[in-house]
């Protein structure tokens, strides 16, 4: 759909920051709206600028609160299509309830089929997003999904901060393919973690497949939340010989005591970006330089202009 409105961005409650950077990198400002409450909890939303015909663009990643998150995403998508904006892009950076992709057990829902549903009912035309945790959840969308990858950025920065005999580590099976990637990119060894989870963020680390000795290991994942995985990978590095171990995710969700885990581990440092804003512990790890975030806020305004300008996004691959 050819749009001929302006770029209109606006932000929840969720990641305000990250907002106002992307305009930064857009040269717009941030659109007027107020994200009040009322006394009893309810999300109380109002677009403060005229949206007609515009091209609008609504940041808001799903992280915790998620469910309160969600919600408002839902309910300023609402506001937006009423407001006639000629188009409306859901810009959901973390993507909440993703690992909830597949009923693999009995009785059990598929969350992330829901959230998608739920999200297209209330008027979403495109969604916009980072490092789905698993990349079929695009097919849950009855409506374009263009799914970014922070790659660029994070390979970036090891390019410029190389580390010399280095190893690419993916934590599982399920992320080898992501860390195959890195590692080529990189251009360094792979090895690879056997786990197996027991139930619900648990999870046991049983053995390293490759040679880690004397090498500086680079933990690859999407993700960390309550950093019981990374940390045992660690551990599991160390007891292999690994010099010096480093970890890296997208998505910082550091739930629970994950940033107690994380102090407490043979971790050197860890490198996040900021899909989701670092809690107030997990700044602290950042101000003693344990924690660095990347900031995905260009890329972000790069796949934004490509949607209105209805031009390709896959030069943002890598």
């Amino acid at each position: 759909m050819s749009v001929t409105g302006n770029i209109k961005i606006f932000s929840g409650n969720a990641h305000p920051k990250l907002a106002e950077e992307i305009c930064h990198h857009l040269s717009c400002d941030l659109g007027k709206s107020s994200n009040g409450r009322f006394s009893d909890g309810e999300f109380n939303f109002k677009i403060e600028e005229n949206a007609r015909g515009a091209d609008v663009f609504i940041i808001q990643p799903t992280c915790p609160p998620t469910d309160q998150n969600l919600m408002e995403l839902l309910i300023m998508l609402d506001a937006f299509g009423r407001a006639s904006a000629e188009r409306v892009t859901a810009v959901v950076p973390y993507f909440g309830y993703a690992r909830s992709d597949k009923k693999d057990r009995p009785r059990v829902p598929i969350a992330a089929k829901l959230t998608a549903n739920l999200i297209t009912t209330a008027g979403a035309e495109r969604v916009l997003t980072i490092d789905l945790h698993a990349s079929q959840i695009q097919g849950f969308f009855d409506i374009p999904v263009d799914h970014l990858y922070a790659a660029p950025v994070i390979v970036n920065y090891f390019q410029e901060n190389p580390i010399e005999n280095m190893i690419v580590v993916a934590p599982d099976t399920g992320g080898a393919e992501r860390a195959r990637a890195y590692a080529k990119r990189l251009n360094t060894g792979l090895a690879l973690c056997d786990k197996r989870r027991e139930r619900a963020n648990v999870a046991e680390v049983m053995n390293i497949v490759g040679d880690v000795r004397d090498k500086n290991c680079l933990i690859i994942d999407d993700m960390c939340d309550t950093g019981g995985t990374i940390c045992k990978v660690a551990d599991a590095l160390h007891k292999s010989g690994a010099a010096s171990i480093y970890a890296c995710f997208t998505h910082a969700v550091l739930s629970g005591r994950a940033v107690e885990n994380l102090s407490g581990s043979h971790l050197k440092k860890v490198i996040v970006t900021n899909t989701i804003p670092l809690c107030e512990k997990g700044q602290s790890l950042e101000a003693d330089g344990r924690i660095e975030v990347l900031s995905v806020a260009k890329l972000l305004a790069s796949g934004i202009k490509s949607i209105h300008d209805e031009t390709s996004v896959s030069s943002l691959f890598i």
